[in-house]
């Protein structure tokens, strides 16, 4: 890869999968990332797993490349986060004056202790509907050839991730993907509750792996995973909780993927055979990494419920940004090298709490990526 003057250009067309986090208006940071990389014409895209907010940008991807390619996919993205901006409080607290004011004071994470959405919201009134549906068609999705979706949502009666594939796609799969109990009631789907992925996938990684064809998936990671301030408030303790319940499946996730690589070294080591098919597909997948923690871990909890437009406009222009570096970095690794670190990155989380353990090196790498590469 070479740059002329301040354009990049890639050499060699290539292919990677997408597995995007969610993280409601942090979301938008993701939105650069694509943007960024759909500039490219020699990038193509594989499968792509997505759970709440990556979700809506998987689809409105995905929708952009069934109507017209790249170009169209970066004028869908760019259509969608501009709705989400223009969106203001909810319908349903906009129409209440009294809910309206509490929405406006920051006192809303209160009430949605104290009532639940089918108090406040007995009518199940749902802006991102309206958004969704203003702007994605998902019929032509589901009969256009495209990347494999893999849209996660969480079964409420059993706590087990439920994927939506691209065939079998609706508005409800997106919506269930991007349900938050506190504030919208859970999505009904074949008369079965769906609350958001990020409760059991965040994203699925696994399935990714051992399934596709292609063997590189870009990870973008919006949350990340230290949040070193120490939670004092009612309202920091609430964010927290919430923090660390949706890096749970993201942490579990890569400790599975660790596990199995792991295990499979061993039997070819001991045994010189391969372990099964699936597990030594997961082995041999190649991950890749863009983080957005140096942006998205100074912002609060909440900021993620707060689509404002200088917010998605910074994160929006950081996504670009690192997508650019990481290119720079990283592209000649895409079907040669995993980059993503998964076993030193486990090793530095692990660390934090028993600090006596800790390599620095490892830890200089994963608190300061651009410092290591």
């Amino acid at each position: 890869m070479s740059k002329r003057g301040t354009t990049r250009v890639i050499k060699k067309p290539k292919t990677i999968n997408l597995a995007l986090q969610g993280g409601g208006s942090h979301g938008a940071f993701t939105w650069g990332v694509l943007d960024g990389l759909l500039s490219h014409d020699a990038i193509k895209i594989g499968w792509i797993s997505a759970t709440s907010a990556g979700a809506l940008n998987a689809v409105a991807l995905a929708a952009g490349l069934a109507s017209g390619g790249a170009a169209a996919a970066r004028a869908k993205l760019q259509d969608v986060w501009d709705a989400v901006a223009k969106a203001s409080a909810p319908e349903y607290l906009r129409l209440n004056p009294l809910l309206a004011g509490i929405s406006r004071s920051g006192a809303l994470a209160q009430m949605t202790q104290m009532f639940s959405p089918y108090d406040l919201n007995p009518l199940g009134i749902d802006p991102l509907r309206r958004l969704i549906e203003a702007h994605i068609d998902f019929e032509l999705i589901r009969t256009t050839k495209g990347p494999e979706l893999l849209i996660a949502a969480t079964h409420v009666a059993s706590g087990t991730p439920r994927f939506f594939r691209r065939a079998e796609l609706t508005i409800e799969a997106v919506l269930a993907s991007a349900c938050l109990p506190m504030l919208q009631q859970a999505v009904e789907i074949d008369g079965q509750s769906y609350w958001d992925g990020g409760f059991s996938a965040n994203p699925e990684l696994l399935t990714i792996a051992a399934e596709s064809p292609i063997e590189d998936t870009l990870i973008v990671q919006l949350v990340p995973l230290l949040r070193p301030q120490k939670p004092t408030s009612a309202r920091e303790i609430g964010g927290h909780v919430s923090h660390l319940t949706f890096n749970q499946p993201f942490l579990r996730e890569l400790e599975q993927i660790e596990t199995i690589r792991r295990l499979a070294a061993r039997r070819r080591g001991l045994f010189g055979d391969a372990p099964d098919e699936r597990d030594a597909k997961i082995a041999a997948h190649r991950f890749h990494l863009i983080e957005a923690g140096r942006f998205t871990g100074s912002l609060t909890v909440e900021s993620r419920g707060k689509p404002e437009l200088e917010l998605l406009n910074y994160l929006r222009s950081a996504g670009a940004t690192e997508a650019g570096k990481w290119l720079d970095r990283s592209w000649r690794d895409v079907g040669h090298r995993d980059t993503a670190e998964i076993a030193q990155r486990l090793a530095a989380h692990r660390a934090t709490a028993y600090p006596a353990t800790a390599d620095p090196a490892v830890a200089l790498a994963i608190s300061k990526p651009d410092a290591a590469a």
